[in-house]
């Protein structure tokens, strides 16, 4: 039974390394409790307050104010340097004009580039004022040095004081660190230690408004805040609930927090966050208010994060990281998922109209039971195609209810292998069988090819899990390097007559000569999913050449199959050898496709009609789904108005149902 700390005062508590699995701490005083190394999944911490113990609060405050008043002190030093200005010495004027000219830099520097280049900039003219100290006339030149070093130390003492009282209080004691600031000062220098503290106070109030520039005096001032206060240091809060909590001086350090709710949690930007995604503002105030219409996460790393219900419409992920994020029932209509990860991410009830999901990694882990979507772009938008490769093709059609869901299903965890300069066909064929011979345990599957402008192709292969795709990838593209250097009578040697490599050659050659061509496992486009090049049973020959001798023997023997085909029991109702017999004919008759073409269709039914022997069986159901998937490519490059295609539409599906298929 789960624990139940609801509303209870738990300051300073130790529940290190503690298994506090399901635990119910809403409305609980955790300030300073310890719950490093603790298991916290599922724990529910709504309405908790964390952060420091009043005790702690009270001796960071009081340090602060120590901390103004040396700094104070340090401006005042800074401050009577420059009155020398108006000392009778000469040499005491020139260290004071060095003084101010060196303090006037060194506020520009720091106020336009941040603290950091200030540092760079003290330590340089450290170096140039003893290169040039006879220049100086010793006076100068040391004043230079202690001047820079002087007003370094009093920025970092004060812009530390007035962060460190602003992170602790919220701004409650930032009067309290002036104070103190000013107590340091003399009435000689009265002034210096004004203008000194003015600007401590600015570069800590842009430090702690997240400017930048100015982080590493925000991280100080949190990291200090932090010690002593609420700690899950290395804890598993993954699905833990931080629902309005407060959260200020929060340890988050080396933290899971996968899935984790942040619904309207309050002083989220005070924790300390490690390397989690809490380290960027944008996120935390995604994660809190739920809103992230058009904002930019490009290339973030937000694994886990939970984004249920958020609004996310036009938002940019290319290139995040999404995986085991929760983005159940979120709006990410006209997103930018380009290359995004989403393996374990939780879509189900997501809206994707409109989303563009360019090569976006979504796996068998993926959840889109209840994927809202009408229409999805295959490529990110340009001035010249503002909705490229909208699916479906047709822009008067959208998806029905579940219909996205199984028209992306084909490509969950792919080897993509990409050839971008001079592909050769042969030489792919021959090396994608090479590699399924020699990891049978792959069990490698064609589910997608894709044209990416002139001479370039994608091939997609379906892999079994925990299959090296690393490895695969190298193998493949050394042995298709070395093929394609061979010439074609060598490579026509290692084929002989080897039809799985025939036809899978012949697809790539098909695909590149397309002036579009993108296959994928859906109706709309030209299916080649459980093609499996290692199965000769499940890839059909394509008979090379194309002359009309050649088409003569081809038909013939697509004849022949035809005739050993039994009729169909009911005369009304054709069979499958009564539709291939159909089918054979229009081919036959065709005067839209090429010779070379036709050779390739009568090729498919005659694969068809040997699987139509034993239509049931898997194997030959997957002869012949992949048989009509080749048919629809070759009509695909057809004029809609052929003959053919109409004839296509209407007797491909029929033999598909037939087998089992439709």
């Amino acid at each position: 039974m789960a624990l139940d700390f609801s509303g209870q005062n738990l300051q300073g508590r130790n529940f290190k390394g503690q298994d506090l699995t399901g635990a119910n701490f809403s409305y609980a005083d955790i300030r300073g409790a310890n719950f490093t190394n603790a298991n916290l999944t599922g724990t529910n911490f709504s309405h908790a307050k964390a952060g420091l113990q009043r005790r702690w609060a009270i001796g960071l405050v009081i340090s602060s104010f120590l901390l103004s008043g040396l700094s104070g002190f340090l401006w005042a030093v800074n401050g009577f340097f420059v009155s020398l200005i108006f000392s009778s010495s000469s040499d005491k004027q020139i260290a004071g004009w060095v003084a101010l000219i060196t303090l006037i830099a060194f506020f520009f520097i720091t106020i336009r580039q941040g603290i950091i280049a200030g540092l760079g900039a003290a330590a340089f003219a450290v170096a140039v004022a003893f290169a040039g100290a006879v220049a100086f006339a010793g006076a100068g030149a040391g004043a230079f040095v202690f001047v820079f070093a002087v007003a370094v130390a009093g920025a970092f003492a004060g812009a530390g004081a007035v962060a460190g009282a602003v992170a602790v209080t919220g701004g409650g004691a930032v009067a309290f660190a002036v104070a103190g600031a000013f107590a340091g000062a003399g009435a000689v220098a009265f002034a210096g230690a004004g203008a000194g503290t003015l600007f401590s106070i600015y570069i800590s109030w842009q430090a702690m408004k997240g400017d930048q520039k100015h982080s590493l005096i925000r991280n100080i001032a949190i990291a200090v805040a932090a010690t002593g206060g609420t700690s899950f240091r290395s804890a598993n809060l993954t699905n833990a609930d931080f629902t309005q909590a407060t959260l200020k001086s929060t340890d988050f350090r080396n933290t899971i927090l996968i899935c984790s709710r942040w619904h309207q949690a309050k002083m989220l930007d005070r924790v300390r966050p490690g390397s989690t995604y809490l380290q960027n503002s944008q996120v935390r105030q995604l994660l809190v208010t739920g809103e992230g219409q058009d904002k930019n996460f490009d290339r973030e790393n937000l694994r886990g994060i939970n984004l249920q219900k958020a609004n996310l419409a036009d938002a940019s992920f290319i290139g995040a990281d999404l995986s085991e994020a929760n983005l159940q029932d979120a709006d990410l209509s006209r997103a930018k998922l380009k290359q995004t990860q989403l393996d374990g991410t939780e879509l189900t009830g997501a809206t994707l109209t409109g989303a563009y999901i360019e090569d976006w990694g979504i796996t068998n882990t993926t959840k889109l039971h209840g994927v809202r979507c009408e229409y999805v772009f295959m490529r990110l938008p340009t001035k010249e195609d503002p909705d490229p490769l909208r699916k479906p093709d047709n822009k008067q059609e959208v998806f029905a209810d579940g219909d996205f869901a199984n028209f992306i299903k084909p490509i969950f965890d792919t080897l993509d292998l990409y050839h971008n300069q001079g592909v050769d066909p042969r030489a792919v064929a021959i090396a994608f069988k090479n590699l399924a011979e020699n990891h049978p345990e792959a069990e490698l599957e064609i589910v997608a090819m894709e044209k990416r402008g002139e001479d370039k192709i994608l091939l997609r292969a379906k892999t079994a899990a925990g299959s090296d795709k690393s490895q695969l990838s190298a193998e493949y593209f050394d042995d298709y390097n070395q093929l394609k250097a061979l010439s074609q009578s060598q490579q026509l040697l290692l084929i002989e007559k080897d039809k799985r490599i025939i036809s899978l050659e012949n697809m790539v050659d098909t695909a590149l000569k397309q002036p579009k061509f993108y296959t994928q496992g859906d109706t709309n486009m030209s299916d080649i999913s459980g093609i499996n090049i290692q199965g000769s049973s499940n890839v059909s020959g394509i008979a090379g050449g194309g002359s009309v001798a050649n088409l003569g023997t081809i038909s013939g023997n697509v004849s022949i199959a035809l005739n050993q085909l039994p009729d169909s029991p009911d005369a009304e109702k054709p069979g499958i050898k009564e539709l291939l017999t159909q089918l054979h004919s229009c081919i036959s008759e065709s005067a839209d496709l090429p010779e070379t073409e036709k050779a390739e269709a009568l090729e498919q039914v005659q694969a068809l009609a040997e699987a139509g022997k034993n239509p049931q069986e898997s194997t030959k159901q997957k002869t012949a789904k992949t048989a009509i998937t080749m048919l629809k490519g070759i009509f695909t490059g057809l004029p809609a108005i052929a003959s053919l295609v109409e004839a296509g539409n209407k007797l491909l599906p029929a033999i598909a149902k037939l087998f089992g298929l439709g």
